[in-house]
């Protein structure tokens, strides 16, 4: 910032507050949302409490996506909203400044955000949407160690039953237990009073010790079956076999690819058919949303000087719907370009070039003595 103007840092320090502000407030506000649906998903697998913030870890870059260009939006426009009502920005304009020269901060600000959203977009997200899925896949497979639910009968394998009257210390201690296990073409029926999990050598097989309880055990073998009173005994629990969870895209899954996979599916001959097609318009889909930004600075300009005598933040409402309407006119553009109803590359540039063309009309209004594009 040192050799940037005293203008320049004043203006940095005012756009800096809001824009991290409203990273911060949309981050929240949408994990919030997808953190009371994690958790009723991943209770009802039976999994552990913590993987709920992994997966939600592995969704911020998705809301940082949007969340970028609409906090680089509402940090410029409000910034300038500030030097409008203040009459600011007319002292700056009297003095011979023009739009062209204060927009040096902001375009500063767009293009480091533009390529961190690019790395978002183009690295990062498929890691993390991968990583996601892979979790939700772990969790119904049973590989996270779904937690036993008490005053349940608990199946652990196809042949082995377990029910627990309590559970403490984080399922170390159980207490009340039923076990039913079929091996050998007998069965086992035990209750004890208290019984904890213990590792072995085999990682396929686990040992579930029992203390304090009786035994009976049934098999063709025994005229009658037989019963045990013990104070410890070990019963050996055969893990199910979990399958492994897909490759990264091989459900060709576009969303999963980075930007070079993306390139080389859509033009390297990586991909053929509907594949490429959804390729290239997941490709393109992420391009329009990145260069966009660019933009950005000269709408939250426009937006943010109100009318003469006038404090109305009219902007602020336009420039959010703007910005999402465009976001969501991107995704409609995307799937019709999948399905090949339209030609990607038409269905995304098109709305491209007509939201550019918006942009600057408002700007160049702007500039005009007396111009209000929203007047």
């Amino acid at each position: 910032m040192r050799t940037l103007s005293l203008i320049d840092r004043y203006i940095a320090r005012n756009i800096a507050v809001p824009l991290i502000g409203t990273l911060v407030l949309a981050a929240m506000l949408l994990v919030l949302d997808k953190m009371l649906r994690l958790f009723d998903f991943v209770v009802n697998e039976g999994g552990p409490v913590s993987v709920v913030f992994r997966m939600l870890a592995n969704l911020l870059p998705e809301y940082f996506a949007l969340g970028i260009p609409i906090g680089l939006l509402l940090g410029i426009l409000l910034a300038f909203r500030k030097l409008a009502l203040s009459s600011e920005l007319d002292a700056l304009r009297g003095l011979g400044t023009g739009y062209g020269r204060l927009l040096r901060v902001p375009y500063l600000f767009a293009f480091v955000l533009l390529l961190l959203n690019l790395f978002i977009v183009g690295w990062l997200q498929p890691w993390t949407h991968y990583g996601y899925e892979r979790l939700r896949f772990d969790l119904r497979s049973g590989a996270l160690g779904a937690s036993l639910k008490v005053g349940e009968f608990n199946t652990l394998s196809r042949r082995f039953t377990l029910r627990i009257d309590r559970s403490e210390n984080g399922g170390t201690q159980l207490h009340g237990l039923f076990v039913q296990a079929d091996r050998g073409g007998g069965s086992v029926v035990a209750t004890a009073d208290h019984g904890r999990f213990l590792a072995t050598d085999d990682p396929e097989t686990i040992l579930l010790r029992l203390e304090r309880g009786r035994l009976i055990q049934q098999s063709p073998k025994f005229e009658v079956p037989r019963t045990l009173a013990f104070e410890t005994y070990d019963l050996p629990i055969n893990l199910p076999r979990i399958d492994s969870f897909r490759q990264r895209g091989a459900l060709d899954e576009t969303v999963e690819m980075t930007l070079p996979e993306l390139i080389h599916a859509s033009y390297g001959g990586g991909a053929t058919g509907e594949s490429q097609l959804a390729a290239r318009a997941n490709l393109h889909f992420r391009m329009v949303e990145v260069v966009m930004m660019l933009l950005l600075p000269m709408l939250a300009i426009a937006l943010a000087v109100p009318p003469k005598r006038s404090s109305s933040s009219l902007g602020i409402f336009v420039g959010i719907v703007m910005v999402v309407a465009y976001h969501k006119i991107n995704q409609w553009a995307e799937d019709a370009g999948a399905q090949g109803r339209v030609i990607p590359e038409v269905a995304l540039y098109v709305p491209f070039f007509l939201f550019a063309g918006l942009i600057l009309w408002m700007y160049w209004t702007l500039s005009k003595p007396g111009g209000q594009p929203i007047g």
